[in-house]
């Protein structure tokens, strides 16, 4: 009996001695998990509390300002308008409250005098696309219903106020709603591809009016009708040989668009679960490097939804997205997709490229896809990408933000080093209660850490750019200067001068991102600490097509505020 009652009491004290152990592990993990929260970087900055519109497309110009573009079809926005486009009156009190033509639907943001101005656009952008051309000028195709073969620029100009959007007499070939742009390397070319339903792709300008859209295959092996075409809005990017990467779905090809011929075909991306529209994953070319003569290109595919996510979504279910990643290099003969796990699941994010070369993941949900309340559990918590650190350790939490940013959601790279986020809307119209995810016309930005003033000593101040015959633009392979100033010693290894080709962003796609950095051929440093470097511009336009880039010198992972440069034909 003796026994039996020890036996039992022993039992009782491992028992006890098992959950003491597991609740003091579980408080281990949970302060852990607190003060790593505590220590994430980066810092979040609200910077309007009304835009105006929801940020579904947003684009950076030279002249430093952001233009938004939001839809016609959701009739009221966030900016009253007193008048038309034609002039005549709205009266919002009476019968002029449910008129889209009485409210702004894009806004021009100012980033230094942290103001919106309203635009005015005549046909519906809505899920539409965009290219920024040689001289700044945004254009922007395609669209919903009236709008769906439209062809809308946007020339930017100084603080007058008086640049507004203007719709083109020509029109697209086929109705582009869902599509995507790439600024090609010919002069001011732009190709769009795609579209829901639409399995072709064109060309704006067309070379003669006898030209129109041409079929391309690809688009319907990819398309799959149950799931609202899961390859739209593919993913297109330009390679160093003047060659179209375009992926949809779970597909990819290598893309001659003169001769119109599949060049190659990749493996398929592994892991289910596909990676476009309504899917929605995101995708970028890793950094063009002058050391390699910018012939290694490497695409980055991440995120995406699971298998049967839009048809769950119908019934109110809403399924884990994908954590996976896939890194390519498409030059060469060897392609095999890498595969790695981001430290959580995300659909319609947004990935950009940082002056550092790292890659910044923001916005979105971790359940999901995309579409009208088709999506659960924001994904609050920036990821920043280290491509050359070691598998395992190339991720990273940052600062987790406040504010959901579901669908129509959007980021940009700024000037000054920062990202604005903006947007969101799930719902149909702009709705501000009794919903979920209420619509968001609040403008942030992000600013990461290597932003922070505690890093300014190692920052190069004062950043300008000169050329030997006083050029305001920079030919292929031609040299300019570099000068800033510096503290303390300067090491030719340490710094790195990159350019970035600012996107037009929409639905987790950054249109014609892309970053290179340049050869440096000489820098010196005076005792002032003043700093003269000679540059090499990009060797064509098949690495940099012609346009505006933000030139930023990095020393020793440090970005400088960036300053626009202009590479040309000539």
């Amino acid at each position: 009996m003796v026994q039996r009652n020890f036996l039992s009491f022993l039992i009782k004290c491992i028992v006890f001695l098992l959950f003491f152990l597991l609740l003091s592990t579980e408080l281990c993990n949970a302060a852990r998990e607190l003060s790593s929260r505590g220590n994430r970087k980066g810092k979040w900055q609200l910077l309007l509390k009304n835009a105006g519109v929801v940020a579904m497309h947003m684009a950076l110009t030279h002249y430093d300002t952001v233009v938004i573009l939001d839809q016609i079809g959701s009739q009221q926005s966030g900016y009253r308008l007193k008048r038309r486009l034609n002039g005549t009156k709205c009266d919002h009190r009476n019968r002029d409250s449910e008129d889209w033509s009485c409210y702004a639907h894009s806004v021009e943001y100012d980033i230094m005098r942290n103001k919106i101005r309203p635009l005015h656009i005549n046909s519906d952008t809505w899920c539409s696309s965009g290219s920024i051309l040689s001289d700044g000028t945004i254009i922007q195709t395609g669209g919903y219903g009236g709008g769906s073969r439209r062809i809308r620029y946007f020339k930017p100009c100084d603080h007058n106020g008086r640049c507004d959007w203007k719709q083109n007499k020509h029109s697209l070939s086929d109705m582009r709603w869902y599509a995507s742009n790439l600024l090609l390397p010919d002069k001011d070319r732009v190709i769009v591809v795609g579209g829901r339903r639409i399995f072709t792709y064109e060309f704006v300008p067309k070379l003669s009016s006898r030209e129109k859209a041409y079929d391309l295959p690809f688009l319907h092996k990819t398309y799959e009708r149950r799931r609202e075409g899961n390859n739209l809005y593919p993913f297109l990017h330009l390679s160093s040989d003047g060659n179209l990467f375009i992926f949809a779905n779970r597909d990819s090809i290598l893309f001659n668009y003169k001769r119109r011929k599949v060049v190659k075909t990749f493996p398929r991306i592994p892991k289910d679960g596909g990676r476009s529209y309504p899917s929605t994953g995101s995708s970028v070319i890793l950094p063009l490097d002058h050391e390699n003569g910018f012939q290694k290109v490497e695409v980055m595919i991440c995120g995406g939804a699971a298998p049967g996510a839009y048809g769950a979504a119908d019934e109110g279910k809403f399924l884990k997205g994908l954590s996976s990643c896939g890194r390519m290099v498409i030059t060469g003969n060897r392609h095999k997709w890498k595969m790695e796990n981001m430290p959580g699941p995300r659909v319609m994010s947004d990935m950009l490229i940082l002056p550092t070369g790292h890659i910044l993941i923001i916005n979105g949900a971790k359940r999901g896809c995309a579409g009208w309340e088709n999506a659960a559990s924001p994904a609050l918590e920036p990821y920043l990408y280290k491509p050359q650190k070691r598998q395992g350790r190339r991720f990273t939490v940052l600062k987790a933000a406040k504010i959901p940013r579901m669908y129509h959601s959007s980021a940009i790279l700024l000037p000054d080093g920062r990202v604005l986020v903006a947007g969101s809307n799930p719902n149909r119209r702009y709705e501000f209660k009794n919903v979920k995810y209420p619509t968001e016309l609040r403008l942030q930005a992000f600013v990461p850490d290597h932003m922070d003033q505690k890093f300014d000593h190692r920052r190069a101040h004062n950043l300008s750019i000169s050329t030997s015959k006083g050029e305001e633009n920079i030919g292929y392979g031609r040299e300019f200067g570099v000068h800033f100033w510096l503290r303390g010693k300067i090491s030719s290894k340490d710094v790195i001068f990159s350019v970035y080709a600012v996107p037009f962003t929409t639905h987790s796609l950054s249109m014609n991102q892309r970053m290179l950095r340049l050869k440096c051929k000489k820098m010196v440093k005076d005792e002032n600490g003043l700093v003269n470097a000679i540059v090499e511009a990009p060797p064509s336009a098949n690495v940099a097509p012609a346009g505006y880039y933000l030139l930023t010198v990095v020393n020793g992972g440090i970005p400088s505020k960036s300053q626009w440069i202009r590479f040309t034909h000539k």
